[in-house]
């Protein structure tokens, strides 16, 4: 894949960049190690304040940034400036909760007395430099929720983003060296996936962390488990959104439109799987589908536009794939299901519902990459968890009940790393992200993210002879 701008809603290649070579690699590996040494001393007000400092410039550049970005991968531009501000949020959250996050721990004396210690503390330490492998369709967020945490831990990054993103990729580069971080405490790698193994594989490098694809996932896992090396892994998802009769159904449908057509569809956090119980499957069906029939496809730059195109044409292939296995199988098309006749060019999609989507069928199980929601109707609460759990994925849910007793058996049994109730799935600086199952492992964001690339270390003191 080359390092390019393809804008997705004309299909034109606007700029092309040339991969770093094997000597422009090894300088970066250089002089993010050497950087690594004298880094992990500065104190956690010094790092706060380079991070504030990024936030600024970020907040006050986030219109040019939102359009580069909608330009590359074909966000609505209000979407785009959304992230944008939610990357200046997360900046300073770590800002200012980093060093609480990583205090000491000190355990109680009567705990460790009979170890014979005096004094015993726990210790969070940086690990050194780790590589993010990060993905397109959020390529400022994706990457912020990894490098804030990061850096105030301490630690220094390299990013080997998405090579259809290379220009918000530099902007990340430059950003946090014109915020004042030190030279090589952050810098972007311009290559394609073949290097990536070379990188992982270097003793120069501490860990990594991917958001992607399941195959992505299990290439960067299997690298560093051979070397013994940290990951963090954040794959696909097919989140279940689960409707029960004692539900809000209006709220529940028009809250269930923005969930699946977010970011074009195209977030690992969409909601995918509509599981509704069927004394109020006809209603949510008419007012959710209504609600997908209405939405304004069009050009990601016009303020009024709703759902964009998806980033790539081999992306909309793929979502063209499952929906004609679908329908072949006997899934009933309730809305969309083909490219707008009216927007020839450019890699759109219509906002589509299927329903009687049945086993069997690829889109039961495969994670849906754009703006296709699939409907199923279910007889009882039983039927709703196996039918949300039926899925190699479990990275988050959402769960749309007014019953209490259904609300802790959802809680208790959901296969997810979340579960939104009466809302839609969200991330935020304080909550822990994360799945389970064929989501991956580990957690970014909170002080649990923060602490995945920490040398959690035991300092045991001796007590003095009697």
């Amino acid at each position: 894949m080359p390092i390019a701008t393809v804008n997705p809603a004309t299909g034109q290649t606007l700029r092309t960049f040339d991969a770093l070579d094997a000597d422009g690699i090894e300088r970066r590996l250089d002089e993010a190690a050497r950087t690594a040494v004298s880094y992990r001393r500065t104190t956690f007000a010094e790092r706060s304040a380079l991070l504030n400092r990024a936030a600024d410039l970020l907040e006050a550049e986030g219109e040019d940034i939102a359009r580069t970005m909608t330009v590359e991968m074909g966000k609505p531009l209000a979407a785009a400036r959304a992230e944008a501000a939610k990357c200046v949020k997360a900046m300073r959250w770590y800002a200012a909760h980093a060093e609480g996050l990583l205090a000491d721990e000190h355990p109680a004396d009567s705990d460790v007395r009979d170890a014979g210690a005096s004094a015993v503390r726990v210790r969070y330490r940086p690990l050194g430099v780790v590589l993010a492998v990060m993905p397109w369709n959020f390529p400022l967020w994706q990457v912020v929720r990894f490098a804030a945490p990061a850096l105030m831990a301490g630690n220094v990054g390299l990013l080997k983003h998405s090579s259809n993103v290379p220009q918000t990729a530099l902007y990340l580069g430059e950003l946090f060296e014109r915020a004042g971080f030190p030279r090589g405490c952050f810098q972007t790698l311009l290559i394609g996936s073949g290097p990536v193994e070379g990188i992982l594989r270097d003793p120069r490098v501490a860990a990594a962390t991917l958001t992607g694809s399941e195959p992505a996932g299990r290439a960067v896992a299997s690298v560093a488990g051979d070397e013994v090396k940290k990951t963090v892994l954040e794959l696909g998802g097919s989140d279940p959104f689960i409707v029960m009769p004692s539900a809000d159904i209006a709220r529940a449908a028009k809250t269930a439109v923005t969930a699946r057509v977010q970011n074009n569809g195209q977030s690992c956090i969409a909601a995918k799987r509509f599981i509704v119980h069927t004394d109020v499957y006809e209603e949510f069906a008419r007012l959710f589908t209504e609600g997908m029939r209405a939405l304004t496809v069009g050009d990601p730059m016009h303020e009024s536009t709703d759902v964009g195109p998806l980033a790539t044409e081999s992306g909309r292939a793929d979502v063209e794939e499952l929906v004609d296995d679908a329908v072949r199988h006997g899934a009933t098309v309730l809305c969309g299901g083909r490219r707008p006749p009216e927007h020839p060019d450019g890699w759109f999609y219509e906002p589509t519902v299927l329903a009687d989507v049945t086993p069997g069928m690829r889109i039961d199980l495969e994670e849906t990459f754009g703006p296709v929601a699939t409907l199923y109707r279910v007889g009882s609460l039983d039927e709703a968890v196996e039918r949300a759990n039926h899925t190699p994925f479990g990275l988050s849910s959402n769960v749309w009940t007014r019953d209490d007793a259904d609300l802790e058996r959802f809680v208790h049994d959901l296969e997810a790393g979340g579960i939104f109730v009466n809302g839609m799935t969200a991330s935020h600086p304080a909550l822990p992200f994360g799945g389970v199952k064929r989501s991956g492992y580990g957690r970014e964001l909170s002080g649990h993210g923060i602490r995945e690339f920490c040398n959690i270390t035991t300092v045991w003191q001796a007590a003095d002879p009697a």
